[in-house]
């Protein structure tokens, strides 16, 4: 007999990282195969184009055999059927969850439907995204959403602990189920410069202070819900703004604050724009409460502080200086340790200033 015959037989799942990312990438095998032909024989010389067709193919069935047990990762954990030694089964698992922050995006704050995922469609026209990948990724989501829904406890932990993945991913898994929670407003043109990773960063801000789990350790519910409490308290603030004298005084002791800087032109600006600015503040903090109001949280940050502020030409570094100032201050004015809000909860007003603070900043500075 001519040739000769080489066979290996074993149990243990070896497969090939750059296979798998096209997978999930969402390319065919036919598609996947093209690509890695064209990267052996730049990098190997010769090699028959149906050795890698085959070894793709081979691939892939793996891919898809495993894919039920990726999709409930602590069963992939347990399970005899596929032996995939510990330290890889873990990168297997990120990787299956890693999400594209481009389409991550046009998925955040909508409901997680089975309608919408008829759009993804147009979303992978749009993204130049391959439509499988968008399915995937949205029904990650979606199964991440449907598990820690009704779960309690804090959302990163619950995330972390039933999807093994990283804590880094597993707040941006947040950050969606927060979005999707609470319904917020991200698809407006204003809103259209802000990234997902931009909107992680405030999902993460107010999850770890202003939800409610953030403010009573002690309970169990899980923390993509606001504190409906906390957002009631935060109505006491108004009255820096309606109350005149206490607005004076707060802005008074803004310009005493500011004197001797080097800047003289943010107490020009907090001269001519204070009072606008500091009703805007008030408003969207005590219009919380209302879930249509809180709903439309970004873009009434956007048009009623970035948009006035970026029309009087402030730079970010007055705007920051402005909101750190307007909440040390107010802490200062008259009466405001003699709200209806006992003095023990005021700590969580003032973090919940500077939390809008940070938010604000953000928003403003890469306008």
């Amino acid at each position: 007999m001519d040739g000769g015959l080489s066979v290996f037989v074993g149990n243990t799942i070896i497969m090939d990282p750059e296979c798998y990312k096209l997978w999930l990438d969402g390319f065919t095998y036919w598609e996947a195969a093209n690509k890695r032909f064209q990267r052996f024989t730049e990098a190997k010389g010769t090699i028959k184009i149906e050795v890698i067709k085959s070894d793709t193919v081979d691939n892939y069935r793996m891919f898809m055999a495993m894919e039920k047990h990726l999709r409930n990762p602590t069963l992939l954990e347990h399970q005899a059927q596929l032996q995939i030694p510990t330290n890889l089964r873990r990168i297997y698992i990120e990787q299956y969850y890693e999400l594209d922050p481009v389409f991550a995006r046009q998925i955040l704050g909508k409901k997680l439907s089975s309608r919408n995922r008829k759009d993804l469609d147009d979303i992978s026209e749009s993204t130049n995204i391959k439509l499988r990948s968008c399915r995937r990724q949205y029904d990650n989501f979606k199964r991440v959403f449907k598990t820690v829904e009704d779960m309690q406890g804090p959302i990163v932990k619950n995330i972390q602990k039933n999807f093994l993945i990283s804590e880094p991913l597993a707040r941006k898994y947040a950050a969606i189920v927060f979005f999707a929670n609470n319904r917020f407003e991200t698809s407006k043109k204003k809103l259209q410069y802000l990234t997902f990773d931009d909107f992680c960063y405030c999902a993460d801000r107010m999850i770890d202070n202003w939800t409610i789990g953030s403010n009573d350790p002690r309970t169990e519910d899980l923390d993509a819900d606001f504190d409906r409490q906390f957002l009631q308290e935060l109505r006491e603030l108004k009255f820096l703004a309606n109350d005149k004298d206490a607005s004076d005084q707060h802005k008074s002791l803004m310009f005493n604050s500011l004197k001797g800087q080097q800047s003289p032109g943010i107490t020009i600006n907090v001269e001519n724009n204070f009072k606008n600015l500091s009703r805007a503040i008030i408003s969207i903090a005590v219009d919380m409460i209302h879930s249509k109001d809180l709903k439309d949280f970004f873009i009434d940050v956007v048009e009623k502080i970035t948009e006035p502020c970026k029309q009087a030409h402030w730079s970010s570094e007055q705007m920051s200086q402005f909101l750190k100032l307007y909440t040390s201050c107010s802490a200062r004015v008259e009466g405001f340790q003699r709200c209806q809000v006992a003095a023990d909860q005021s700590q969580n007003l003032s973090q919940g200033c500077k939390d809008e603070h940070s938010t604000v900043l953000l928003i403003y500075y890469w306008t």
